[in-house]
This record gives structure tokens, C-alpha cells and sequence, in this order.
């Protein structure tokens, strides 16, 4: 079997572009599913896939394509090379055309693919194990899902670069129900390795809820004062930093787009002192720190492959800082190139305490679980929608009294910061609706002022 570092090299000799770029992601992933207190499947799998992005130069400018195939061997990468180098030919002038990332090969180049294993799942197992008899004791079922995945990057390039990362992540689901279905509640988290898992709080968290749930109450749509924990937090700021593009904004297509023309980006857009931010060095969900990206897009550029990585912050207490910049866009709009990075975390330097703390000094008001089916409804202001899940509950006195139905919500984040009453702290968390696509979040639970509850919803 060819090694990742193989198929690079023999892909980047087979090149007649005038530059050519060369990924190779090799993935190992090892998961476990259980329904009714009981484990069901489990699975292995290896895979890996090969992008080749050809860039041909000439008097009008440079063209770029890639082109991506699953499983490729050493056999097929002349195939794959002589594709891309086609596709670049037959392409318009790339309006992001720059000069390639310059660079050697890292000390790391070539190591081998990361691996996972079963093993790594013995803390998960024994704590599922506990949980179930718990459950089952209460009459109550357990269902969910953990995954470890070991992502491997390889990336080089005819420029000279020989650059490897290995992503370790991990995500445990946990759903509770009652024996009659009429109670459900949710927890989950992300960390960078499945063995830091402790499933004994996730338990506990879905226990309280399910308890809190024995007592049934009716409420309208409305506006209410909400004590949103870090997987609804995380579900909101998510679909917020995908809509950070630099272009969109300085073309004002988004709601960091400046009335009259060029970006928000030094404006105060949060009356609390909220910083969001991303570290590809963040402790417990650390991430590449070079740019990896297998095809251009208004926030990503293929010309920017192998281009270092930094903190950056977004929002810095309470401001806009920055916006999601490629070396083309920032000529664009004038601002610092500040690429893209896969993780994300929100803190406040006043923040303390957890959810339990701002549901005790809320005198009446809501708590979400979780929320899901989240889609956008205006660039414009950001506005979004979706549904709750998993359990709604009434706080009144500063305790939770009960639960409540469901509702949909229309609701913008930007709007949301500046209704923010309370910032708990902050702590690795999975959202719920984004999270197969982004694991890698450090979220506190928020408790906001006049959240948008806009019609019942009856989902469950």
C-alpha cells in the first residue's frame, strides 16, 4: 500500500501545470452506537483521498483547478494529475490568483498516519455501562453515539513545501427517554481524544433534565428572558463565524457589511465585553496551523495552501476585529489577512459560574437544551430559525419548576450580543445541529434578555 508521502511525490512528478499542489488526507476513525441501555454496533474505518490543484500561468493570469478522488494508488495518480492539469487549462482566470506558499518540509513530513483504536473507547464503555443500570432503574432508556476520527494531512506542493498535521477529535452523543417516550433530553461534547470523555456527567445532565421533565406546563410564543447552555450557544456562533467573509461584507451582503460601503470591522457590535476567538494552539482543541484547503472559495483560496496560521480574534471584547480574509481579499477591502481557523471559542472576562448559576438568578424565565433544524433567514441581519429540542424548561425564583413544549425561533446572534445579560464560563462543548461538520468549539452558557421564542412548535 502506497504511503500519503508517496502519493504526493508521485503526483508532483507526474505534473506539467506550472505549479502544481498535492493533499492527501488519510482518515481513521473507530465508533460506537448503543439504543435501549444496550451497545449495538461498533465499526473501523481507513480511508484516505487525493486532491490535485493544478495552476497554469499565463500573459492574462493564472487558472487553477482541483480535482479530488477517494482511494487513489500510486497507478492513478497519473490519471488524476493530467484531470486537474486539464480542468486549469479550460478554467477563467482565477480572480484569487497569487504566488504560491514557499517552504520546506517539516520535521514531522515522514511520519506516518495517526491511528485510533478500540481501546482508547474502555472509559466510554465502563461509563455506559454504569449509565445504563441507572437508567434502566428509572425506567428509562439511553441511546447515542461516540466517535474517535484521526485526520492526517499531507500537503506539498512544487514551490517545495512538505507539511503534515495530524487532527485527532472526539464526540460523544447522549440522548435519555422515558420508558413511554413523553420525556427525552440531550447532552453532548467534543474534546480532542475520546479518553477524556466523562460520560458519568453527561448522564447526569440528561438524568436532570429527564427529572425536571415530569412536570408538564404550557407556554405561548413569546419573548423570553433564556438561559441558553454551550451546545445552543455553539449552534448560534457557528453559522455566525461561517458568515464572517470578508468579500460578502465589503460588498455588503452581510450584516458585517458597513451602510454605505466597506465592513464593520472596528465597530462595537456587543454591549458585553464578548471575545470570540480562534487558536489553532487552543488547549483541548488544537487544529492545523497552516492553511489546507482543497478548493477556492470566496473565504478560502488554494493559493493560500501551507500559509501559517495564528490566534485570531473575531470579536475582541465586545468589537469586531476581524473577518475571515484570503491574501486576495485583503488587498480587496484593506485589511490584515486573518485566514480561516477550525475551531472556535467565546469567552467574557467577567464571566463565571455554569448554567445552574444563571438559571439561579433568572426570576422567570427559559432554558434550553438544545436546538436543532437551524437554517438562515436574512444575511442581511443574520437572522436565523430553527426548533428546540430535547427539552424547554421554566425557570421561576432562580429554579427550574417544570418543562415546557417546544417552540420555533427566529433569532440573530449579532442581534443576540447585545441583549447578553450573563456569560457563564467557558468550556469544550458539542453543538447540536453543526456538529458532524464542527467539533472543535469552546462555548459558556449565555443567559439573554427577550429571546425570540416565535411560534409552539409540536416537535419533540
Amino acid at each position: 500500500m502506497s504511503t500519503p508521502q508517496e502519493l504526493v511525490e508521485r503526483a508532483l512528478a507526474a505534473s506539467t501545470a506550472d505549479e502544481c499542489i498535492v493533499i492527501v488526507g488519510a482518515a481513521h476513525t473507530v465508533n460506537l452506537r448503543w439504543a435501549n441501555n444496550t451497545l449495538t454496533t461498533n465499526g473501523t474505518t481507513r480511508s484516505h483521498e487525493v486532491t490535485v490543484i493544478s495552476v497554469v500561468r499565463g500573459a492574462e493570469g493564472a487558472r487553477a483547478a482541483s480535482v479530488s478522488r477517494s482511494g487513489v494508488t500510486v497507478d492513478d495518480v497519473a490519471d488524476l494529475v493530467q484531470q486537474s492539469r486539464a480542468a486549469a487549462a479550460d478554467n477563467p482566470v482565477a480572480d484569487d490568483a497569487a504566488p504560491l506558499v514557499i517552504g520546506g518540509a517539516a520535521a514531522d513530513w515522514m511520519q506516518p498516519r495517526g491511528e485510533t483504536s478500540v481501546a482508547d473507547f474502555t472509559r466510554v464503555t465502563e461509563g455506559l455501562a454504569a449509565a445504563f443500570d441507572l437508567a434502566a432503574s428509572a425506567d428509562e432508556g439511553r441511546y447515542g453515539y461516540a466517535e474517535h476520527r484521526v485526520d492526517t494531512d499531507y500537503l506539498g506542493s512544487s514551490t517545495g513545501l512538505r507539511l503534515r498535521h495530524v487532527q485527532p477529535r472526539a464526540r460523544v452523543e447522549l440522548t435519555g427517554r422515558s420508558a413511554d417516550g413523553s420525556r427525552s433530553a440531550w447532552a453532548g461534547v467534543s474534546a480532542g481524544a475520546i479518553t477524556s470523555v466523562d460520560i458519568g456527567m453527561l448522564d447526569a445532565d440528561v438524568s436532570r433534565r429527564l427529572e425536571w421533565s415530569r412536570t408538564r406546563h404550557d407556554l405561548p410564543a413569546g419573548h423570553y428572558d433564556t438561559v441558553l447552555p454551550p451546545s445552543a450557544v455553539a449552534d448560534l456562533f457557528i453559522p455566525l463565524y461561517w458568515s464572517m467573509g470578508a468579500l460578502d461584507a465589503h460588498e455588503g451582503r452581510s450584516v458585517f457589511a458597513r451602510p454605505g460601503g466597506g465592513t464593520r470591522v472596528g465597530e462595537r457590535i456587543s454591549d458585553v465585553a464578548l471575545t470570540l476567538r480562534s487558536d489553532p494552539q487552543m488547549p483541548g482543541q488544537e487544529c492545523a496551523g497552516f492553511v489546507i484547503a482543497g478548493a477556492s472559495s470566496r473565504d478560502s483560496s488554494v493559493f493560500d495552501n501551507g500559509l501559517p496560521l495564528a490566534a485570531t480574534e473575531w470579536i475582541a471584547d465586545g468589537e469586531l476585529a476581524a473577518l475571515l480574509q484570503t491574501r486576495h481579499s485583503a488587498q480587496v477591502t484593506g485589511l490584515p489577512v486573518t485566514p480561516g481557523v477550525d475551531n472556535l471559542e467565546l469567552h467574557a472576562a467577567d464571566a463565571s459560574g455554569d448554567v445552574a448559576s444563571l438559571v439561579a438568578g433568572t426570576d422567570r424565565g427559559l432554558l434550553l437544551t438544545c436546538l436543532w433544524y437551524i437554517r438562515a433567514v436574512d444575511p442581511q441581519t443574520l437572522l436565523l430559525t430553527g426548533l428546540t429540542r430535547d427539552g424547554v424548561f421554566l425557570i421561576e425564583g432562580g429554579e427550574v419548576v417544570g418543562a415546557v413544549n417546544n417552540f420555533r425561533f427566529n433569532e440573530s446572534p449579532v442581534s443576540m450580543m447585545r441583549r447578553v445579560v450573563s456569560v457563564g464560563d467557558t468550556d469544550n462543548t458539542l453543538a447540536r445541529e453543526w456538529g458532524d461538520y464542527f467539533t472543535r468549539t469552546r462555548m459558556p452558557a449565555l443567559r439573554v434578555d427577550g429571546f425570540n421564542m416565535s411560534s409552539v412548535s409540536q416537535a419533540s
